[in-house]
């Protein structure tokens, strides 16, 4: 029997429980921000203009980019490079998610911005060092089910701050609240603890210029410059019509004609579990296929999901179509998030890691960014079918692109320095 027909279940080993419990705690915080903050300023009349601003404290997960390189370069004494930014970043977590709570939304709306912006620049710095350390720790033929393990504990941690402490919140003070909610950062923080230092077979930036050029330096080289532009092309456009067909999948659903119960009933449950399901199972077969072959096969299911909504949008306002076309969207979505994060991780060098993965996925964003300002217009001028159908056409270039970046038959293989754990 060949390693390739090796069950899956031999992989479910001590690195895919870090990978749960690091997902966790990398998602928390960011779940707080979007539901337990949201909840608790509406509740004590903050108008919805304000409220609405409080988005631009998510500005950290956009240019996290900016800041990684102090990452790959300074470390916390014996605590090694990963471990002590995480360290360090859980910490703060826990103290400013529960400090946050217990101020005055009445006369302290300033200093809870200020919070707030603390908050989301601890997360994104954790998720910048928690990707570091996930991509250190797998071996190559292990990078799909750790990236699914991981995508699908940072979707559950989200259930945390909106289902749990929203219900909490009927029942004690807000301060209390958020204490409680900052110690499910606790479990993350003992798995840092815990765990060992990636050793890394390489020379790791010795200076802070050094942390700046050498990882741009180092993708560049790897391929030349038209490689390069090639994987950046392809992280920019793989998700493109996806990120585009769910820009205004709520106001969809309003068009159609659907009530705001039957939107939220059926898209909080069945895109959540869909979306996990379809991680998991994208992890495990990604273990059969390798990378090259995932990001075909998923990619496909992910274009071919998009055309359900143009489905839904001839047949109009039916709860079971409702339920099956975002069933399909999300566990589409699960499937092609399991192999591109997969991905990403493979052109990462591991001595570089926490910079190329942050710009990476700085980029993968962009997207979003894009079409959440121009789909309005879009869907103005043609519709809701004909657009969805030129979302399907504009996820057809990444797929195209994979001959030249992951062909079928390629043998796959990671950046010439490679990694151990102690």
């Amino acid at each position: 029997m060949t390693d390739n027909r090796i069950s899956w279940h031999s992989y479910l080993n001590r690195r895919m429980l870090i990978c749960v419990f690091l997902g966790f705690t990398s998602g928390l915080p960011l779940f707080i921000l979007l539901s337990l903050l949201q909840a608790w300023l509406a509740k004590s009349g903050l108008n919805v203009k304000a409220l609405g601003l409080f988005a631009l404290v998510m500005f950290p997960y956009t240019w996290k980019f900016l800041w990684s390189p102090l990452m790959d370069r300074f470390h916390f004494g014996r605590m090694g490079r990963r471990r002590g930014w995480m360290f360090f970043t859980q910490i703060g977590l826990f103290l400013g998610i529960g400090a946050m709570g217990m101020l005055d939304p009445q006369t302290q709306i300033g200093t809870i911005a200020f919070m707030a912006s603390a908050v989301a620049f601890l997360s994104a710095s954790q998720d910048i060092v928690v990707d570091a350390y996930r991509r250190e720790i797998l071996p190559e033929e292990e990078l799909g089910l750790g990236s699914a393990i991981h995508v699908n504990a940072y979707k559950l941690s989200g259930m945390v701050p909106g289902a749990l402490s929203l219900v909490l919140a009927d029942l004690m003070p807000w301060q209390t609240v958020f204490w409680i909610t900052a110690g499910f950062m606790l479990p993350g923080l003992l798995c840092t603890l815990a765990v060992k230092e990636p050793v890394v077979y390489g020379v790791p930036p010795k200076n802070l210029r050094e942390a700046v050029v050498l990882p741009f330096r180092e993708f560049v080289t790897r391929g030349g410059w038209n490689k390069a532009l090639w994987v950046l092309a392809f992280i920019f456009l793989y998700k493109l019509g996806d990120s585009m067909a769910t820009a205004l999948a709520t106001k969809f659903y309003i068009d159609l004609g659907f009530s705001m119960t039957q939107i939220g009933v059926v898209s909080k449950t069945t895109s959540l579990w869909a979306s996990v399901v379809g991680g998991i199972v994208g992890g495990v077969w990604m273990i059969r296929l390798g990378i090259n072959k995932a990001l075909w096969v998923f990619g496909v299911i992910q274009a071919v999901a998009i055309l359900g909504f143009a489905w839904l949008a001839h047949v109009g306002a039916s709860t079971v179509a409702l339920a099956v076309v975002i069933g399909i969207e999300a566990f589409g979505v699960g499937l092609g998030t399991a192999a591109f994060v997969a991905y990403i991780m493979r052109e990462t060098d591991p001595r570089y890691t926490a910079t190329q993965f942050a710009l990476f996925t700085s980029l993968a964003a962009v997207p979003r960014t894009f079409v959440n300002s121009s789909v309005g217009y879009i869907v103005a001028y043609m519709g809701w079918f004909n657009f969805f159908i030129l979302c399907f056409i504009l996820a057809l270039p990444g797929m195209l692109m994979l001959l030249k970046i992951a062909p079928w038959n390629h043998v796959e293989h990671r950046p010439k320095a490679t990694v151990g754990i102690r």
